[in-house]
């Protein structure tokens, strides 16, 4: 899929890749009718790169079903969202998002993802025919209008989960009984860090918005939330076959290669730029002060520390309204409340009293200053707070981006209050 919280997890049908050519491919069994129920059927995973969009970074799949005695080449995906629905905006501040799925022809799905410069892969499947026919009539039932809509979920009911598990139910378990004893070494957190590392933007937000659950070990069965991951896992996977076991996977064709590079397998994004960003504030506050600029050097370091408490404020108001009073359950348990906290708004409503304040009488002005010293003493020791909780088991959500950013600017901001003193009327 959380602002970027997302981020993030939604993939439509937004694809690319040129028609396939049907004689091109070493389609195994569509050649003639045959005379079991279902050997008429071949079932293909499609599996598509990521795209620009927040929505197409975490890739995108589908069931590809050819039926030569329909003579239909249909492709089945869970990916669909409108924005323009009337209550999409409730539901997606809610937690509690509509997907539907849909059946397109194969050729125009394939087309899209080319134009959108997307690598299309197409994974032969080593379905029986009662295993074939069992799918399509699932696709077709989940298709009816009354049954096509789900409730989203960025990570346990994607539009690449959908597809697992219409395939596992076709072939009986095989693939959970495979796969949800293995681990991964990952977790949901590590898979939305590196898939949306290239944007800063969408890349903090969502490293701010998402909580604790992300943070825990994730099994192959629920790394299969990626399609791309789930393209790989499936290679490993064997079924019972007449012949005996044999691969799930028979073949992989890229119907599309995209010239964009591919998906990152590390996170390569460190703390720096955000240690970099606090310098710049604080940087910005200390010139200002001791530059000679006069009173307007002092209130101009001020609103620094106002801008950021204000900033700090708000997005840990956002953080407990989503722990608080929605379902975006991966939001709970946040341990970013420690650096952007709510308190910071009473922080710059007293910095902002403050700079009134030494305009006016003296007595007023160190009531001002004693208490905008303490607001943003508090905020900082919160900050640091949750730095050291950190050794704590159970307080070590991965967060050291965040951390970078925000404490360094919280002591920042209670350093210069108390740098203040209590200079004449005049001088400030």
């Amino acid at each position: 899929m959380i602002a970027a919280v997302l981020f993030a997890a939604a993939q439509v049908v937004t694809a690319q890749s040129p028609a396939p050519d049907r004689q091109a491919l070493p389609l195994s069994t569509t050649a003639a009718v045959a005379r079991e129920p279902g050997s008429n059927l071949t079932v293909y995973l499609l599996t598509m790169g990521p795209g620009d969009q927040v929505w197409e970074m975490f890739g995108h799949n589908a069931i590809w079903i050819r039926d030569a005695e329909a003579g239909t080449d249909i492709a089945y995906h869970w990916g669909l969202f409108e924005f323009a629905d009337s209550d999409f905006v409730p539901r997606f501040i809610q937690g509690r998002m509509r997907y539907s799925m849909g059946a397109f022809d194969m050729e125009q799905t394939v087309d899209q993802y080319r134009q959108t410069n997307r690598t299309v892969w197409a994974q032969e499947l080593n379905l029986s025919p009662a295993q074939r026919l069992r799918l399509v009539e699932f696709v077709a039932w989940n298709n009816l209008p009354q049954n096509r809509h789900y409730d989203y979920d960025y990570y346990r009911d994607n539009c690449s989960t959908r597809v697992r598990d219409a395939i596992d139910g076709a072939l009986g378990g095989v693939i959970e009984a495979a796969s949800t004893r293995v681990g991964t070494g990952t977790t949901y957190r590590f898979h939305t860090s590196r898939l949306t590392q290239d944007g800063l933007g969408i890349f903090t937000g969502t490293m701010i918005g998402l909580g604790q659950p992300v943070d825990r070990e994730i099994s192959a069965w629920e790394e299969m939330f990626l399609p791309v991951r789930m393209k790989e896992r499936l290679k490993e996977i064997r079924v019972g076959t007449p012949n005996g076991s044999e691969p799930l996977v028979r073949g992989e064709t890229v119907l599309f290669q995209a010239s964009r590079t591919l998906e990152e397998v590390a996170v390569n994004r460190g703390i720096g730029v955000y240690l970099a960003i606090a310098a710049g504030f604080v940087a910005a506050g200390i010139l200002l002060w001791l530059l000679p600029l006069g009173a307007a050097g002092k209130t101009g370091a001020l609103a620094v520390a106002t801008l950021w408490s204000v900033i700090a404020g708000i997005g840990g108001t956002l953080l407990a309204f989503l722990w608080g009073f929605t379902d975006h359950i991966y939001s709970y348990r946040n341990e970013n409340l420690f650096q952007l906290n709510p308190v910071s708004l009473i922080a710059a409503v007293l910095i902002v009293r403050l700079i009134w304040k030494r305009r006016g009488e003296a007595a007023a002005s160190a009531a001002a200053l004693r208490d905008a010293r303490r607001a943003t003493l508090v905020v900082a020791l919160i900050s640091v707070a949750g730095f050291v909780l950190q050794v704590v088991p159970g307080l070590d959500q991965v967060n050291s981006s965040v951390i970078a950013l925000a404490m360094p600017l919280h002591i920042g901001a209670a350093a210069l209050l108390h740098l203040i003193g209590r200079p004449p009327r005049d001088s400030f």
